[in-house]
C-alpha cells in the first residue's frame, strides 16, 4: 500500500479522504502542520505528499523532498502559485492538482457574499439575536437591473455570471481568452477590463494568480470603478492591493467589499485566533468597516467539492503507484 504524507490537515480532510472509495489504497499520514523545507523530514518513507494552498513548496522544499525519496506532489486544490514548478521539473517530481472540484460551490458562495453584504443579513442576524428588531442602517439595493462585471470567464466565472443573470442583471465580462459562443448564447457582453470597471455596479474576480494578474485591482483600477461599486473576490488574495482597497473604502469610493481570500492569509485563515491579538494591521483595518464582509477561504467548502477533491487526488496517487497516466488536465 502506498503511503502519502498529508499536510495542513483539517477535520473535514480526515473525513473525506479517510472514507473516499478511491483512497482506500492509500495509507494517509495526516499532519496538522504545513509542509515547508523545515518539515520535509516528516515525509520520509512516503511516496507522495498531499498539500494545500498555504503549504510552502519552494525550491529548497522540493529539493529536500527529492532527497527524502518523495516521488509525487499532489495539490488538493486548483491554485498552484505556492509550488515552484520549475524546481519540481528539475527534480523529476510530477505535480498534480484538482483543477475543477466544484465550480458551483465557489460561484454560489460569490453570490451569497454579495447578497449578504448588500442586504446586511449578517448585521441583521446579530441584531435580532440581541432582540434588536430595528431596521435602521439595513437598507440595501435591488440587484435586478444592475450591471455585474465578471473578470475571468473560466468555469467558475461563467457559472457566476449565469447565476447573476438570473437576478435580471446585465452581465459584462472580461477575459484574455473570451468564450464567444457561451457569451452569445447567454446574452453576455465581453468588453475591455477598463470598460468593465467603468460600467459595473458589481465587480467579481475569477482569475488565477499570475504575474499579469498580481494586484490587478490597485489604486488606478479602483479609480476607474463607478463610485459606490461593490467588489467581490473569491479567487486569489493577491489579485487585490489591500492598501488601495482600504484607501478607497475610507474615501467612500467603494460601496462595499466582500472577500473570501486575502493576500496575506497564510497563518491566519483556517486557524482559530479568537483568543489572540491579530497581528495583521491591514486585515484588522478591513474588519472594522461596516461595508466589508470577509470569510476565511471557505468558498470551496461543500460536500460535493470535498468529495471531488478527495476522489481526484486519491485517484491520481493510486494511478501514479500503478504506473498509469494521471487524470486528464490534472498534471501541471
Amino acid at each position: 500500500m502506498l503511503t502519502a504524507a498529508f499536510y495542513d490537515t483539517r477535520t473535514y480532510d480526515r473525513k473525506y479522504f479517510g472514507t473516499a472509495p478511491e483512497g482506500q489504497g492509500v495509507l494517509w499520514r495526516f499532519h496538522d502542520f504545513r509542509l515547508s523545507a523545515e518539515t520535509v523530514p516528516t515525509a520520509r518513507g512516503t511516496a507522495a505528499v498531499c498539500i494545500f494552498v498555504n503549504d510552502r513548496v519552494d525550491r529548497p522544499c522540493i529539493e529536500a523532498l527529492g532527497e527524502a525519496g518523495v516521488k509525487l506532489i499532489a495539490l488538493r486544490c486548483a491554485g498552484f502559485n505556492n509550488v515552484d514548478l520549475a524546481a519540481a521539473k528539475e527534480c523529476g517530481i510530477p505535480v498534480v492538482r484538482v483543477p475543477a472540484y466544484s465550480p458551483h460551490a465557489v460561484a454560489e458562495h460569490t453570490v451569497a457574499l454579495l447578497l449578504t453584504l448588500n442586504r446586511k443579513i449578517h448585521r441583521a442576524y446579530n441584531r435580532v439575536r440581541d432582540l434588536n428588531f430595528s431596521l435602521s442602517g439595513l437598507v440595501g439595493f435591488d440587484l435586478h437591473g444592475k450591471t455585474v462585471g465578471i473578470v475571468g470567464t473560466g468555469r467558475i466565472g461563467r457559472i457566476t455570471a449565469e447565476i447573476f443573470a438570473g437576478f435580471g442583471t446585465r452581465i459584462l465580462a472580461f477575459d484574455p481568452f473570451p468564450s464567444a459562443e457561451w457569451a452569445e448564447k447567454r446574452g453576455i457582453t465581453y468588453t475591455s477590463f477598463h470598460g468593465l470597471l467603468e460600467h459595473s455596479d458589481v465587480v467579481s474576480l475569477h482569475l488565477p494568480l499570475t504575474p499579469q494578474s498580481h494586484y490587478l485591482i490597485n489604486e488606478k483600477s479602483i479609480g476607474r470603478m463607478k463610485p459606490g461599486a461593490h467588489l467581490i473576490n473569491t479567487s486569489r488574495g493577491k489579485l487585490i492591493d489591500t492598501s488601495a482597497v482600504i484607501d478607497a473604502l475610507k474615501a467612500g469610493h467603494l460601496g462595499g467589499v466582500a472577500l473570501d481570500v486575502y493576500e496575506e492569509e497564510e497563518g491566519i485563515f483556517f486557524e482559530d485566533l479568537s483568543g489572540e491579538v491579530l497581528q495583521d494591521d491591514e486585515l484588522s483595518r478591513l474588519l472594522v468597516f461596516p461595508n466589508v464582509l470577509i470569510t476565511s477561504h471557505q468558498a470551496f467548502l461543500t460536500h460535493e467539492a470535498l468529495s471531488e477533491i478527495a476522489r481526484v487526488t486519491s485517484t491520481n496517487i493510486i494511478r501514479f503507484a500503478d504506473g498509469q497516466p494521471f487524470l486528464d488536465g490534472t498534471q501541471l
